[in-house]
């Protein structure tokens, strides 16, 4: 795992070049503004600031696990950085050889949390894709190169990516919200993993699951983000691709009841225990790969 500088910059300073710290992670769930940034950047050179149309945006599905993946690129920069989020194994080459035919410079693979339906594609890309960084949060407990805390920024040349806590689904998920400024895109984009899907949410019965501490992630970190941003999450079972945080108020049958219902909701789902976990959460500790060095 890679270290370096650790810098505390002003909420909306431009980009800066630091990376994590060592400092244990605050697993309460606290509003953005009040949590220190730290800029995570490619280490590319700046490119003039320019519309919401620098961004490139691709969403890719897995169909065993249901899976998206992102794909997200500052077109607007002479090196078109690029990131991944939530990449499956089993679809790698079909991501790389897009980065490849669009011209991109992949800087980082990232994960919302530690799946437990699929194996990450992180560590299969970092062997295809030499330079490519692997990000989680420190609070998953997986490993990576670069290990995130709540408000820090992920930067990919001009564009950059919010990080907000949202446990629940698991102690360490996270979800990826693209930033609030002028030259940022808009509407805004939340990534959400499992902590939110479409007309649901995941479920919080393993990995360090609480039904109470989702209900307040979703509606601290997510609920308060403006109506028209638009959810991204990390499965969709039933053929949805996009909501808007304001839809997810308004109709999610889960998430729009009081905490006690909510958490009632969740204690009777009787869900199967997940096929792939007892393969996917070990491997997913370690990037996808069998491999402490990951």
């Amino acid at each position: 795992m890679h270290s370096c500088r650790f810098l505390r910059v002003p909420l909306f300073q431009p980009n800066a070049l630091c990376f994590f710290s060592q400092t244990p992670h605050l697993l309460s769930v606290k509003p953005i503004s009040s949590i220190p940034v730290r800029n995570f950047s490619s280490q590319m050179g700046s490119s003039p600031s320019s519309s919401s149309s620098k961004l490139l945006f691709r969403q890719l599905f897995e169909k065993d696990s249901s899976t998206y993946t992102y794909l997200l690129a500052d077109v607007s920069h002479p090196d078109k950085p690029a990131l991944l989020i939530d990449p499956v194994d089993k679809t790698v080459d079909r991501d790389l050889n897009l980065v490849r035919e669009l011209g991109l410079k992949l800087v980082y693979a990232m994960n919302t949390h530690v799946h437990a339906d699929h194996v990450t594609g992180t560590g299969l890309i970092k062997n295809k894709f030499p330079g490519a960084k692997s990000v989680i949060s420190r609070a998953s407990g997986s490993k990576a190169d670069v290990l995130i805390e709540p408000g820090d920024r992920i930067s990919f040349g001009d564009l950059f990516l919010e990080v907000r806590a949202t446990p629940g689904h698991t102690s360490g998920c996270v979800t990826y919200v693209t930033g609030d400024e002028p030259d940022q895109p808009y509407p805004r984009m939340a990534f959400t993993g499992d902590a939110l899907l479409i007309r649901g949410c995941g479920r919080t019965d393993f990995q360090g699951g609480s039904s109470k501490q989702l209900y307040e992630s979703v509606h601290s970190q997510i609920f308060t983000l403006p109506k028209d941003t638009l959810i991204y999450p990390a499965h969709d079972y039933k053929g949805f691709s996009v909501s808007t945080v304001g839809e997810e108020m308004t109709y999610n049958p889960r998430l729009t009841k009081d905490l006690e219902e909510f958490k009632k909701i969740m204690e009777n789902l009787n869900l199967a225990y997940p096929k792939m976990m007892d393969i996917a959460v070990p491997a997913n500790l370690v990037c996808g790969l069998q491999d402490p060095a990951c």
